[in-house]
């Protein structure tokens, strides 16, 4: 789960991370109070979206007269920004964050990572600030100074010292640049996250080091003990497809192709992709519907896929452990009489139960097309999409 910038930039500051003075507005009126509110004569507004980028596609604006405030938030507020991390379809504006615009004079990078390759969270520093970490590791990959942190003992003092002088901060900065490295490190422990990154990290001409943005990403499957990270998730960033499939407990991820998948685990999720790209076509979405699939929740798996109006054609991949094959079954034939089906269906049932859902299937009357094989039926899935597209030509 992801949250917005100032919610990450709360999150920091309740772990002592020193953070730029602001406050989130969701009118261009509440954007000229909070401006008033912060003092000074210059602020940046900036766009609240869960993507990267902002700046480059006008979603920052630094303004110094209320009057630019106010046109800056207008010029955001209700439009969808597109950014290099948001594709073309960008991500709606429903709030902005106006921040104390402090002049400063060097720009760091500071980033947390749970590297699970490693089983270790590493920490990521580099000199080159206000860049993306992507494009730093690839043109200046010596630029990164890199911890692995021992879990045992945490991120130690000496460590945060060692970034903070090899970053080339003076004595007073290098004080102040641990302290931020340590608390931004027991707010990445403390609240699950699995990414932190502080882009830029600011020294200011007062020697103070400051978070300037903040993104933080969460383990969902730590959600249920960190009521204060699940209560900032904005439903509005989200596909609306994954959202309702997260109230019905369904993996669901939209993808680009045309062959909608309907599949129970994870693993066999992914194996029917791929089975899918290797006949030649374009899976139109990952959706897992567990392993106890009612038939409400499979009927609730067809309305997700068919709300894509991409999927040409609908594969349904159950090998039935835990879950029943009948199940299943009734689900399928439920789905079709609430939501009308108009593109071709493949159904590959295995497992328990196959027999009686075959059964079922088969005396319900429903045109199908039945499979023994997953590669059978990714086969017949992809040549029933390319005749569906024909047809429909």
């Amino acid at each position: 789960m992801d949250v917005h910038e100032y919610q990450a930039k709360e999150l920091l500051a309740s772990f002592g991370v020193a953070v730029p003075k602001g406050a989130v507005a969701f009118s261009p009126d509440q954007a000229v109070y909070a401006a008033t509110e912060l003092g000074g004569s210059f602020w940046a507004v900036k766009a609240q979206i869960h993507a990267g980028a902002r700046g480059k596609a006008g979603g920052v604006k630094l303004c110094r007269t209320y009057n630019e405030v106010r046109d800056a938030a207008k010029g955001m507020l209700g439009k969808r920004l597109v950014t290099i991390q948001t594709g073309p379809e960008g991500k709606p504006v429903q709030r902005v964050y106006v921040e104390a615009a402090d002049p400063f004079e060097r720009e760091l990078y500071l980033g947390y990572v749970l590297d699970r390759k490693a089983e270790r969270v590493r920490v990521i520093a580099s000199t080159r600030g206000g860049m993306e970490i992507e494009e730093i590791a690839k043109t200046e990959p010596e630029a990164l100074i890199q911890v692995v942190v021992e879990p045992a003992v945490g991120l130690q003092q000496f460590e945060a010292r060692e970034l903070a002088f090899k970053l080339g901060l003076n004595i007073k900065q290098v004080a102040a640049a641990v302290r931020v490295i340590m608390n931004a490190y027991r707010a990445f422990r403390d609240t699950d996250c699995t990414m932190l990154e502080i882009n830029p990290l600011v020294v200011t001409r007062d020697d103070r080091v400051l978070a300037l943005d903040a993104k933080m990403s969460f383990d969902d499957n730590a959600l249920f003990r960190r009521h204060n990270v699940a209560d900032m998730h904005d439903p509005s960033q989200s596909d609306p497809r994954e959202a309702q499939a997260a109230e019905h407990n369904l993996s669901y991820i939209g993808l680009e192709g045309e062959i909608g998948c309907i599949v129970n685990g994870a693993g066999l999720a992914m194996a029917t992709m791929d089975m899918i790209k290797h006949a030649g076509g374009e899976p139109a979405n990952f959706l897992d519907v567990g392993g106890g699939a009612s038939p409400d929740r499979v009927a609730t798996a067809f309305r997700l896929v068919l709300s894509d109006k991409n999927v040409k054609a609908i594969l349904v991949n159950i090998f039935a452990g835990i879950n029943r094959c009948d199940w299943v079954a009734q689900g399928v034939i439920q789905a079709a009489k609430e939501v009308k089906i108009d593109v071709p269906l493949v159904v590959r049932l295995a497992g328990t139960n196959v027999e009686a859902g075959k059964k079922i299937l088969e005396d319900s009357g429903l045109d199908l097309i039945a499979a023994d094989t997953l590669t059978e039926a990714a086969q017949k899935a992809v040549a029933a999409c390319d005749a569906f597209k024909k047809s429909a030509a």
